[in-house]
């Protein structure tokens, strides 16, 4: 029996991925991913196999029900202090969503537009968060 994923894990791979070209839909990594690939890869390569959304439009005012769903990725949401693994669901603009994944309460991974690659730094404070999600430490008790 495998050891349970932590959220250490989930940040350890995430930084793995740092550099990674971005491409919007992009879900292969070492060749190119998006805020959504990021997540995907770093669970993968954690240990936990998933597939999330594709396909999915680039601008949304509201959250889309089928976009993300944390409870089969085995995450709840939280209202605490940013934790290693946690993953969070921003608003850089009015009409677009973007996801990243905390590595240490200053620093989160995510796969940045603009620089066009897989980064680690800070979220910018104007940016909203609108979901805070963690690894469930025992889930099924």
């Amino acid at each position: 029996m495998t050891a349970p994923m932590t959220g250490a894990d989930l940040a350890a791979a995430a930084l793995g991925l740092l550099g990674t070209p971005f491409r919007l839909h992009g879900r292969e990594p070492g060749i190119a991913l998006d805020c959504v690939g990021v997540i995907e890869a770093a669970f993968v390569r954690a240990g936990r196999a998933v597939h999330l959304a594709n396909g999915y439009p680039l601008r949304n005012r509201a959250v889309p029900d089928d976009w993300l769903d944390p409870a089969r990725l085995g995450m709840e949401v939280v209202d605490d202090a940013l934790a290693p693994g946690d993953l969070l669901m921003v608003r850089p603009s009015p009409c677009q969503l973007h996801l990243a994944l905390v590595v240490c309460p200053a620093s989160v991974v995510h796969a940045h537009a603009g620089l066009r690659r897989v980064v680690r730094g800070t979220l910018p404070p104007e940016w909203p968060r609108l979901r805070h999600w963690r690894i469930i430490s025992n889930p099924g008790n």
